[in-house]
């Protein structure tokens, strides 16, 4: 693809020349500089794809981790990952460096599963300025025309907007630059951070005028209006949302008028959407499974917005590894970090309601084989259901793959190069329609909860959480009794004990503007199923004021794993296991199987005290279940069956309680950054808490 091109001059460096008294000075007619590479529009392009990769990232590259879905190593920093021994830390004391000079590509992945924002770095903020001079020269030397102009400049400031936005999010306060800062100009080079405030209202402008100027349809796979409508939508929404369960942090009080901008910023993520969603070009037409493992070179669905396409034969790093990891390569892949009882939790049974007050038959079940039949078909699309795969928790997401690779983690066939190792060639939908819609109502949510605004109408769930849940459904998701879930009723909505929980007020959010709504609480529950793993959770639970959550201390569903039942593997010899029905079904352990398809024992001396599982007690009368102490293996257990529960992960323990301070909202100036503001005789405001 074009994208994959390099530009060697994407630096964005200007070039001075100067020429003798005596002679003319004329353009170069052998190579491009800084003056003749700018005379046509494609150039514009070109220079513009160099950076499709920094902010569409969909799997990464090879085994980079950058943004990419968080199914190995250490995946990304939130309340749907678990893993054994010590939790990861998000961070404890200032970093010194995080403009990602010194670290490994690897560690950048892990560095922005801390926010899934921006390091500190303006590299891109000076590019895009420097487009943005360079589109203004264009136009006044007639290489451009009007509309010509008005999309590149639109593009430009749409990806200034942006980045912008990211910095902010990890941020907080961040120096805004609107134009070329001069190499000498140290004043404004070393200025110290303004207001988040006054920058977001910065990008707002950005994303008001791209929205108004980017075309429809720039061709296969560039953006358009619709990529702008949904990203601005996001970038809003984060802002909005941020001043309204933040606004009392110590790091707000820059900024001024935090109410009149909480509610402009979610107006503006909602008309953002709403252009999208007015156009009638997009729609819930593929199942979910498609979205993700399909190797496409053109849209698989209406729902696509802009995908990242990957081909090795076009370009030797076109290649990732999520497939791998998410079942391919023969099921050799481990899931370090898996989902805990805090995601099956999270799920919504069939007829739309939370497990604990579901009339839906079987639901009691937390086996992964009769999950997949009791909950929305999402689940059955991102886990593994039969006990194939090995997990950390004793779950395994194989979103990421399409129908036929995990099916080599069995079938005793040669795995294709395209599901193993780091060659996978599945394609990615980096902005999808999704995304769009549930952006749209929970702006117009929050905006009727805290502003005053129009309350949300039926009509609006129906255009927005009940068309996804009428996606289709492919055939192996019908084949094990998977169905859609019943639509979200105004007039009957669900009323989750967990949205009132003992978690929840322990929360930065919950302590700032109370308990949410019932219907935020879904529209919240509904991006939870739509984005696991996608790299969306993050951001949520910060900008909600939910990173106590992260703390197995006031969340203990984040130290439990899913159900197992480890006496069968323990039990039943390969012969016995053949002999019953359904065979691959039998073994019920959620854990990776033998090569003679036997469940993998856990149940052996050497994991005595190590491996446990954790019971279900009872009942509370709120419906929830009450697990009980957790049942160790040790060589007192007589009776091998009560080796049933959730697996306790081996050796979990709690992160650091740091981890959950407010400050840890926002990222730490760096100590090199603050070095260099001293050296030139500046200072920087460092973050609260810091």
């Amino acid at each position: 693809m074009k994208k994959y091109i390099n530009i060697l001059f994407a630096a964005a460096l200007t070039l001075s020349f100067t020429a003798c008294q005596t002679f003319l000075t004329r353009d170069n007619l052998t190579s491009l500089d800084d003056v003749t590479y700018w005379r046509t529009e494609e150039n514009v392009r070109l220079f513009v794809n160099g950076a499709y990769g920094n902010y569409f990232s969909g799997y990464s590259d090879n085994w980079g981790q950058v943004n990419a879905p968080g199914v190995y190593s250490a995946g990304e920093y939130s309340d749907d990952y678990t893993s054994s021994g010590v939790q990861r830390n998000i961070l404890l004391s200032v970093p010194a460096d995080n403009w990602y000079r010194a670290e490994s590509t690897p560690y950048r992945g892990v560095w922005l599963a801390r926010r899934a924002g921006s390091a500190w770095n303006f590299a891109y903020v000076r590019k895009w300025n420097l487009l943005i001079n360079r589109l203004e020269t264009m136009k006044e030397g007639g290489y451009l025309t009007e509309s010509e102009y008005n999309h590149w400049m639109g593009v430009a400031r749409f990806l200034r907007g942006w980045e912008y936005s990211r910095l902010v999010e990890t941020f907080g306060d961040v120096p805004y630059y609107d134009d070329e800062v001069a190499t000498d100009d140290f004043d404004t080079q070393f200025k110290d951070r303004d207001p988040r405030s006054m920058v977001m209202n910065n990008a707002l402008e950005d994303f008001k005028f791209a929205i108004a100027n980017v075309r429809e349809n720039d061709g296969k796979n560039y953006i358009n209006k619709y990529v702008v409508g949904t990203i601005a939508s996001r970038c809003m929404l984060f802002e909005g949302t941020w001043y309204v369960y933040h606004k009392n942090d110590e790091a707000m009080k820059t900024c001024s008028d935090i109410d009149a901008n909480a509610k402009k910023f979610l107006e503006a993520a909602r008309d953002f959407a709403a252009v999208v969603i007015d156009s009638g070009n997009f729609a819930f037409d593929t199942d979910f499974r498609t979205l993700f493992g399909t190797l496409y070179t053109t849209p698989a669905s209406k729902e696509i917005i802009l995908f990242r396409e990957y081909n090795k034969s076009v370009n030797s790093s076109a290649q990732h590894c999520i497939a791998s990891y998410s079942g391919g390569n023969g099921g050799y892949e481990s899931q370090i970090t898996s989902g805990n009882l805090s995601t099956l939790k999270a799920w919504i049974c069939n007829d739309g309601q939370p497990y604990s007050k579901t009339n839906v038959a079987g639901a009691d079940s937390w086996r992964m084989q009769d999950m997949v039949k009791t909950r929305d078909p999402r689940f059955e699309a991102s886990f593994v259901d039969e006990p194939v795969l090995s997990g950390s928790t004793g779950l395994y997401s194989e979103k990421f793959i399409d129908r036929i690779g995990v099916q080599y983690a069995y079938n005793g066939k040669t795995c294709p190069t395209c599901y193993a190792s780091d060659t996978n060639e599945n394609g990615y939908p980096c902005v999808r329609y999704a995304e769009t819609v549930l952006n749209w109502i929970e702006a117009k949510a929050e905006l009727a909860d805290h502003f005053g605004g129009p309350a949300v109408s039926q009509a609006d769930l129906d255009k927005s959480i009940n068309a996804i849940r009428e996606r289709p459904l492919d055939q192996t998701a019908i084949d094990k009794g998977v169905k859609k879930t019943a639509h979200l009723q105004l007039s009957n909505l669900p009323d989750d004990p967990e949205r009132l929980g003992d978690p929840i007020k322990t929360t930065l959010g919950y302590k700032t503007a109370g308990a949410t709504s019932k219907l935020l609480w879904e529209i919240r529950r509904e991006r939870r199923m739509e984005f696991f793993l996608e790299q969306y959770r993050p951001q949520d639970i910060r900008r909600w004021g939910q990173l106590e959550l992260m703390l197995i201390a006031n969340n203990p569903d984040l130290g439990v794993g899913g159900w197992v039942e480890l006496d069968l593997a323990a039990t039943l010899t390969a012969e016995q296991a053949a002999d019953l029905p359904g065979n691959r079904h039998a073994q019920n352990t959620n854990l990776k199987k033998t090569k003679a398809n036997v469940g993998y024992n856990l149940l052996t001396a050497a994991n005595f005290d190590i491996v446990a599982v954790y019971p279900i007690a009872n009942s509370n009368a709120d419906g929830t279940i009450k697990l009980g102490e957790p049942q160790f293996w040790s060589n007192k257990v007589e009776d091998v069956s009560v080796m049933r529960g959730f697996l306790r992960p081996q050796k979990i323990a709690d992160r650091d309680a740091r981890n959950v301070d407010v400050r840890n909202y926002l990222e730490p100036i760096c100590t090199d950054v603050i070095n260099q503001y001293a050296e030139k005789g500046y200072t920087i405001t460092q973050n609260p808490g810091w």
